[in-house]
């Protein structure tokens, strides 16, 4: 199969008037070839099978089996689609990432998003085989943006702080909040090139200039900005690592 031509798609959510919007946005993609609808998770599953479509549009809130249901679903399949969520709920977005969804767009769906969406899956289509297996640990993360969710690559978050319920990822200038635990994000990120240094801060390794001291016992970590981050005393012992010690 060309790697630019049409996606066969399906569109799955249980809202007909959301239907006829995913319909109508998908007769503009010349890259989408829609061959079905379904509206509810049963009837999805049943479609994915005879259809084989390469692209979910799933919605998530439906009843009986929702759209996480269906990408578990998905999961297990040899031949898997893209999943591609729309949702009008930002707070599924961190499980249907570890479900290895391509993207997520919050209703109502904008045209140029869903362009976007369509040219990832492209992408992903003409990627090696070999730069297709999932890692162990998360590559990207979308966290929510005004009205839309914002994908953020791993390797360009500086360090991230626990603001109460949240996370908050800075990246170069501009930070944004994720709804996740730090021990959650911890687990997530590639130990070679994150560090914990904090109960409530992570700091990307290739950050830190230099270890400091203030003759007291007391640490910090002082970043390539200058920027002084102060060095959990039960944490220290991952700090020395830096050091080969």
């Amino acid at each position: 199969m060309a790697s630019d031509s049409p996606i066969r798609t399906l569109v799955v959510d249980d809202e007909p008037l959301a239907i006829e919007r995913l319909q109508i946005l998908c007769a503009r993609e010349p890259l989408i070839d829609l061959v079905g609808t379904a509206s509810d998770g049963e009837a999805a599953l049943r479609l994915i099978e005879a259809l084989e479509p390469e692209m979910l549009l799933l919605d998530i809130a439906m009843p009986g089996l929702d759209g996480i249901g269906v990408a578990k679903a998905v999961e297990k399949l040899d031949r898997k689609p893209a999943i591609i969520f729309c949702t009008a709920f930002d707070q599924y977005a961190v499980t249907a990432f570890d479900l290895s969804a391509t993207d997520y767009l919050l209703k109502p769906v904008a045209q140029d998003r869903l362009a976007r969406a369509v040219a990832r899956v492209i992408e992903r289509r003409k990627a090696p085989p070999e730069e297709k297996g999932a890692s162990e640990y998360a590559q990207e993360f979308w966290v929510p943006h005004r009205s839309e969710m914002i994908r953020i690559a791993a390797q360009d978050i500086d360090r991230i702080e626990a603001e109460r319920d949240y996370m908050r990822l800075h990246v170069g200038a501009r930070s944004f909040l994720l709804h996740q635990t730090i021990t959650e994000l911890e687990r997530r990120l590639d130990p070679a090139q994150f560090i914990r240094l904090h109960r409530s801060t992570i700091i990307r390794r290739d950050r830190i200039a230099r270890l400091s001291h203030d003759g007291m016992g007391v640490w910090h970590a002082v970043l390539t900005d200058e920027e002084r981050i102060r060095i959990g005393r039960t944490y220290l012992p991952a700090a020395r690592t830096l050091m080969g010690r």
